[in-house]
């Protein structure tokens, strides 16, 4: 009766698509599955009796309690208008330059990315600062737009990312498990710290490719910029560094302590919570409205990530119950091309998916059920996790489903037609695209750095 388990995955997502809670879609289906099953005599109900030890693991496990620490520095900096401050002052100084507002913009939405590490906030911040600047500076509005949800999307893989901290979790578990079914009794560990490692030089080749596009646009379709850069007496390096000091001493000690081993995510978590909080404090900006907006908002996107999470939880149990898992790992491994095939059909699959799930359904549903059948295959589980992370970012961008486009929508003004936004955001698709490639064709773009650093 393993095709039931396919069954169940169709029904999850036709209820999600009607518009139901996902983390109660997720449980739920589940439970009227696995009821039917067990009336019928083709679902053991010991499985769910599992349930609560995994319950207790998901609220006992350390490293998630990067989550809530990381969401709150990221609503503390948003809420701080350190963001606001930094695109002023570069974009004062970069400004003169033709194209100097659009690389400010591809910059401060880089730093934004790694402050916050949520792709949502970050297009609708940037959304709301940047874009009627560009429109009124004589920037197209299909570039303007197009920039715009290309950077907000870097926050998908650029640490310390909220993505990041669960596919990692994920992948770790994943990895022990397919060492275990493998007959290997003392597993290797791959940890979040592994994943920010591995995602560094994959988001600053992004960074890199956004900005040699905005230039190429500027030299080759002068039309789409300005003809002049705007200048602006006040502006000196003095004032970019007062702004950009800040939240760069933030990322740093974050990631550095993390780099050199000093931390762990979690610590660093903790560390990037408290800084948050002194810049904002130095800012003047910890009013007691402004705290209780950064509470409500840190616990309110907390417990949709955990509860998400504790359905997911359940969903696995009952697919693996109807022998799910067994049905994929035979497919896969039947497929003509091995490895190849395999990846490159989960990688589809998943594009697919993330028109219709967040980031945090994929990963707490999808990942674990076809992350541990390719690490038996012998796929690298960093290289893994940032492909997939690479490969969601790439979906919000495409249109008509994209998340990235639905929330900048919804914030642009009447003037900004939706086919502005789905036509600027090709030229970056195919940019993330081409660098998926590059990452499958030299994985070692992904590996190199965390291998060198932990071994």
């Amino acid at each position: 009766m393993e095709w039931l388990s396919l069954v169940l995955f169709a029904a999850v997502c036709l209820t999600l698509l009607i518009g139901y809670p996902v983390a109660l879609t997720l449980a739920g289906v589940s439970l009227i599955f696995a009821g039917i099953g067990v009336a019928f005599g083709v679902f053991d109900a010991n499985y769910l009796l599992t349930a609560p030890s995994r319950l207790f693991g998901i609220i006992s496990n350390t490293t998630l309690i990067a989550v809530p620490l990381f969401v709150f520095m990221g609503v503390v900096l948003e809420r701080s208008k350190i963001a606001e401050d930094l695109l002023v002052a570069m974009s004062a100084v970069l400004g003169r330059f033709k194209s100097g507002l659009g690389v400010s913009v591809i910059l401060v939405g880089m730093l934004l990315a790694a402050s916050t590490g949520i792709v949502g906030a970050t297009v609708v911040t940037m959304g709301l600062l940047s874009l009627p600047t560009m429109l009124n500076r004589g920037y197209s509005p299909a570039l303007a737009t197009g920039t715009i949800c290309a950077t907000g999307t870097l926050g998908q893989i650029i640490p310390p990312s909220i993505a990041l901290v669960l596919l990692g979790d994920v992948l770790s578990s994943a990895y022990q498990k397919a060492q275990l079914d493998m007959g290997i009794f003392s597993p290797d560990s791959v940890s979040v710290g592994d994943l920010f490692v591995g995602a560094l030089v994959p988001g600053l080749i992004l960074v890199l490719c956004y900005l040699a596009y905005m230039w190429a646009v500027s030299a080759f379709s002068p039309s789409q910029v300005p003809e002049h850069g705007q200048k602006n007496e006040h502006a000196s390096l003095t004032t970019l560094l007062m702004a950009l000091l800040p939240p760069l001493l933030l990322i740093v000690a974050v990631l550095g302590t993390i780099l050199f081993g000093f931390a762990t995510p979690t610590e660093a978590a903790g560390v990037g919570a408290v800084g948050a909080l002194i810049l904002a404090g130095i800012k003047r900006q910890l009013s007691k409205s402004n705290v209780n907006y950064v509470v409500r908002e840190t616990t309110k996107v907390t417990c949709m990530i955990f509860l998400i999470l504790i359905g997911a939880s359940i969903f696995s149990l009952v697919f693996r119950g109807f022998g799910g898992e067994r049905l994929l790992t035979d497919f896969f491994t039947s497929l003509p091309g091995g490895v190849f095939t395999a990846m490159l059909l989960v990688m589809f699959v998943i594009f697919l998916l993330g028109f219709i799930l967040d980031f945090i359904e994929i990963t707490f549903v999808v990942v674990p059920i076809v992350a541990p059948i390719l690490l038996i295959m012998g796929v690298d589980p960093i290289w893994l996790g940032i492909m997939i992370a690479v490969n969601l970012q790439t979906s919000f961008l495409t249109p008509p489903f994209g998340f990235a486009l639905f929330y900048l929508r919804g914030v642009a003004s009447e003037l900004v037609k939706t086919e502005h936004i789905y036509k600027g955001v090709i030229p970056f698709i195919l940019i993330q695209i081409s660098v998926l490639i590059l990452m499958a064709i030299w994985p070692s773009i992904v590996t190199w750095l965390p291998h060198t650093i932990y071994g």
